[in-house]
């Protein structure tokens, strides 16, 4: 049986702005966050420069448990670059943050054998630290029962 595997590393290479840079900051502590309008109360993933429900700029980040379910994925078996052959297969996956009203978050599914993988499947966040970049990356496995 396949085991989803973690991209390289080496192939993350974050760029922020004003708007994500409270996200990134808090998984470089392992703490998985949501943009939430700070008038309105509409979460958003992304964030993004006005919320999309009432246009408001102001942003409140609201920490979550690392809970979710899988809402889509898709599964890379073939290397679309040299190097990547040791990182196949991977699972590229649209995770439903819990509590986090219809937020969503792009990500990937990993530590599970790809069979098992399934829309609506409970997962977990798992940290990533990237080397040299005091960067961590969520990405999610099955949540333990």
């Amino acid at each position: 049986m396949a085991l989803a595997k973690r991209p390289p590393p080496e192939l993350f290479k974050l760029s922020t702005n004003t708007w994500t840079q409270p996200f990134w900051d808090a998984a470089a502590r392992h703490a998985l966050v949501v943009a939430r309008c700070g008038d309105c109360g509409h979460f958003r993933m992304p964030p993004t420069p006005f919320c999309p429900c009432c246009q408001s700029q102001r942003i409140d980040w609201t920490p979550l448990d690392g809970r979710g379910t899988v809402y889509a994925y898709t599964i890379v078996e073939r290397a679309i670059f040299a190097g990547m052959e040791a990182h196949l297969p991977y699972v590229p996956a649209v995770i439903s943050l819990h509590g986090a009203g219809e937020a969503r978050l792009i990500s990937n599914v990993v530590d599970v054998e790809v069979a098992q993988i399934h829309v609506g499947m409970p997962v977990q966040v798992v940290w990533d630290d990237v080397p040299g970049q005091g960067v961590a990356v969520p990405r999610f496995q099955p949540a333990e029962v």
